[in-house]
């Protein structure tokens, strides 16, 4: 299991070389969450997807969108890992783990499956993808749907 190096906000890239350090810190900054700690990480072009299909292009979006869809959340990284092949200069990189937060009525919920995808070019993220559980388990808490 890798976790992300404890650092505070004045974290910059240049002191990550790993692309799996670089998503580690970047999780552990949006999830605080301060996206502007968390967008030193970014590239100016960054391209995210969330589930469903939601564009976004810098990670104060993230933390808006994540605002509204929870009271607050975390993610429990299991395994962050870089795809064969990957260099400090470009690497596929995937964080998976579980979604642990409140809803926005206060119940809490853990066990949310999750898995991002991350390219990360020249230090910096360039593109994010997102899929958790949280959809389904929405539709299940609505009554439209069951596990």
């Amino acid at each position: 299991m890798h976790h992300a190096p404890t650092t505070n906000s004045t974290t910059s890239p240049t002191q990550f070389v790993e692309p799996g350090e670089i998503v580690n810190e970047y999780l552990r900054l949006l999830m605080i969450p301060d996206p502007e700690s968390a967008s030193r990480f970014a590239a100016a072009d960054l391209q995210i997807r969330f589930t469903g299909g939601k564009a976004m292009r810098e990670p104060a979006e993230c933390a808006r969108f994540n605002a509204t869809r929870y009271a607050w959340v975390k993610k429990r990284i299991e395994s962050t890992e870089v795809v064969v092949g990957g260099t400090s200069d470009h690497a596929i990189v995937y964080s998976y783990g579980t979604l642990y937060g409140a809803w926005p009525d206060g119940t809490e919920f853990e066990g949310n499956r999750y898995v991002d995808r991350y390219v990360v070019s020249g230090g910096l993220i360039k593109q994010m993808d997102v899929w958790n559980d949280s959809a389904e388990w929405l539709l299940v808490r609505a009554g439209l749907a069951a596990l």
